[in-house]
């Protein structure tokens, strides 16, 4: 479920002065009628065989269970570093939509996470927005194989309609859970992270909130608010050159047409830079954004013959803009705070961050809240 495993600490729990004002659960979730669910397989002796099972898969329910759950939502895609998959961008570039879920999962479990979205949405009954002749499921990866067998394929349907029907709203789990499970981020412990924010434009209160699946960044690089945290902590490295991944899903109730979406998954792009990574070449950062707004889209025999949208304003979108780049920043700083150590296949060994360390460092040039303790 979204809310297992809920006592682990976040970013701002160790005193960390993120800017901008979050929503209730400083996650995707704020936005009303978003839910999210996780399968998390960890077992060394996985019914499938091959070697031990270190991941899962993440469903993000734009509209909830009991929403449209066919109801199409505005998209937008940008890849910052095109080395990874996310099934369905042709057509939301094409088309400047999709519908039903969202899965996260490793690599080599793309397939059958794709094929298990369209058989728990076959068996859905017909919520009235369509009729859809075919679906294009949305799903997208980084790889866990430092510490996962993938070629085991150890995620199974089960796994992900369990993710699916236990998908909710309220605060999340972040760290090694669902998706993320086996996911390292900068060579420390990474995987799933959540953020929001809050703001207000043009009379009314908007929520953008974030969720990325952090596999990305190489030591050296890391930044924490602008503090150079990995020129400090320097043990327990893993490898010399950047590789991994990041999934960055962004979403909003602002009433946004597809172009603006897709210039919101590029400020996705710059809440990733703010991390540290230079997006390498072996690197899959990929950012999807979607708005919860117009639920009008209908491509039915009785659809009108001119359909209304509303959108704001470019020119008033900065606020926006900000927010995002702010709430994917600390969601990747919130999946290595609340992931646990992991030892995995061939006994390799993942540190977690040390929340210690981390605020010695950020003390020292003066970025904690002063009620943080040593």
């Amino acid at each position: 479920m979204g809310s297992e495993t809920l006592s682990k600490p976040r970013a701002r729990d160790l005193g960390l002065p993120f800017s901008g004002r979050t929503g209730a659960f400083n996650a995707i979730t704020d936005v009303a009628g978003i839910e999210v669910g996780y399968s998390t397989v960890i077992s060394d002796a996985p019914a499938l065989g091959g070697g031990p099972a270190r991941t899962g898969i993440t469903a993000i329910l734009p509209r909830g269970q009991t929403g449209p759950i066919r109801a199409p939502v505005w998209a937008g895609f940008h890849s910052l570093n095109g080395n990874g998959e996310m099934t369905g961008t042709h057509w939301i570039e094409e088309a400047g939509y999709f519908t039903g879920p969202i899965g996260i999962t490793n690599t080599h479990s793309v397939g059958t996470v794709h094929q298990s979205i369209l058989e728990w949405m076959i068996d859905k009954p017909d919520t009235g927005v369509g009729p859809y002749k075919f679906m294009l499921p949305v799903v997208g990866e980084t790889c866990d194989a430092y510490l996962n067998d993938m070629n085991a394929f150890h995620v199974t349907t089960t796994h992900v309609k369990n993710a699916l029907d236990s998908a909710s709203s309220g605060p999340l789990a972040e760290g090694n859970v669902g998706g993320g499970t086996g996911m390292i981020c900068f060579e420390f412990k990474g995987g799933t992270g959540t953020s929001s924010r809050v703001f207000d434009l043009l009379g009314s209160r908007y929520t953008v909130g974030c969720l990325v699946q952090a596999n990305f960044g190489i030591r050296p690089l890391l930044k924490i608010l602008g503090v150079p945290i990995g020129e400090h902590i320097t043990t327990d490295r893993l490898w010399a050159g950047e590789q991994g991944s990041i999934i960055a899903v962004v979403a909003t109730d602002a009433p946004l047409i597809p172009t603006q979406l897709e210039r919101v998954a590029r400020r996705a792009g710059l809440g990733i830079g703010r991390t540290g990574t230079s997006a390498g070449d072996g690197s899959g950062d990929l950012c999807l954004a979607f708005s919860t707004a117009n639920l009008t889209i209908s491509e039915s025999a009785t659809a009108p013959a001119v359909g209304e949208l509303a959108f704001l304003p470019n020119n008033r979108l900065d606020s926006l803009f900000e927010a995002t780049a702010q709430a994917v920043e600390e969601a990747i700083i919130n999946a290595m705070v609340a992931a646990e150590s992991m030892v995995g296949r061939e006994e390799r060994f993942v540190a977690a961050i040390d929340h210690d360390a981390v605020k010695a460092v950020m003390r020292s040039y003066g970025r904690l809240n002063a009620w943080a303790g040593s």
